[in-house]
C-alpha cells in the first residue's frame, strides 16, 4: 500500500532582516550557501522519510531571484508573480506610502520613469526559465493583483505574466481564491460579477486562468 505524496515548500519568501543588510551587498538577499545550510538538512530528512515527497524552496530575496547553491539537490525552487509593483500591488498602503501621488499604471506603457512591457517580463523571468532547463522544477507559488488596479490593466499584464510561465513549463497558483487579490469577491469597482452559489465570480479573470 503507497503512502500519500505531500509536498513541503520550506520557508515563505527567504530575506535578510533589514539590520543585516549593510554586511551582505544585495538589499535582502541571503547569501547562497547560507541558505543551502537550511534547505540541505531540511530536504535530507524529509526525503528520508518519503523520497517520493515534492519539497519546494522559494526563490532568494523574497521569492524574486534564482539560488544557483541549491540546484543539486533534490529540490524545486518557486518565484513570484508580482513585477512590476506598481501594477500588481497598485495602492497598497503596505507597499507605497504615497498613495496619492502613485503614476497611473498601464500595461504596457511608460509608468514613471519606466517602460512596462512583456519583454521586461521575459527579462526577469529567464534566470527561472533557465533553471527549468538544467532540469530543475520551478513554480511560481504566488501571482496576483490588489483590487486598486485598473481591471483592464491589471488582465493586460497578468496575461503576459501568465503567458510566459506556462510557455516555459512553469506552473503557477493565484494569491488568492477569495479576497482583495482574488478571483471572487475582491471587491474591485470596475468589474460586473457574476453571481457563482452567492459569491461574486470574476468570470473574466477566470476565463484568463482557464486560457494558459
Amino acid at each position: 500500500m503507497s503512502r500519500d505524496k505531500i509536498s513541503f515548500d520550506l520557508l515563505n519568501e527567504p530575506s535578510l532582516r533589514d539590520d543585516m543588510n549593510d554586511q551582505h551587498g544585495k538589499k535582502e538577499t541571503i547569501p547562497g550557501m547560507m541558505y543551502r545550510k537550511i534547505v540541505e538538512p531540511a530536504v535530507k530528512t524529509i526525503k528520508g522519510v518519503n523520497p517520493d515527497h515534492l519539497v519546494i524552496a522559494d526563490g532568494n530575496t523574497k521569492g524574486r531571484d534564482v539560488t544557483q547553491e541549491i540546484t543539486d539537490l533534490d529540490v524545486a525552487q518557486s518565484c513570484r508573480g508580482y513585477v512590476p509593483s506598481i501594477i500588481s500591488h497598485y495602492k497598497a498602503s503596505w507597499v507605497f506610502k504615497d498613495l496619492e501621488n502613485l503614476p497611473q499604471p498601464k500595461w504596457p506603457g511608460q509608468v514613471g520613469d519606466e517602460y512596462l512591457s512583456r519583454d521586461m517580463l521575459v527579462d526577469l523571468y529567464k534566470p527561472w526559465i533557465d533553471l527549468v532547463k538544467q532540469g530543475v522544477g520551478v513554480h511560481c507559488g504566488e501571482c496576483g493583483c490588489y483590487n486598486k488596479t485598473p481591471h483592464d490593466v491589471f488582465l493586460a499584464w497578468f496575461g503576459d505574466v501568465l503567458g510566459i510561465l506556462s510557455e516555459n513549463g512553469i506552473g503557477f497558483a493565484l494569491w488568492e481564491m477569495t479576497g482583495s487579490f482574488g478571483m471572487m469577491n475582491s471587491g474591485r469597482e470596475d468589474v460586473d460579477y457574476e453571481d457563482w452559489y452567492g459569491e461574486k465570480l470574476d468570470r473574466k479573470l477566470l476565463d484568463l486562468l482557464i486560457k494558459v
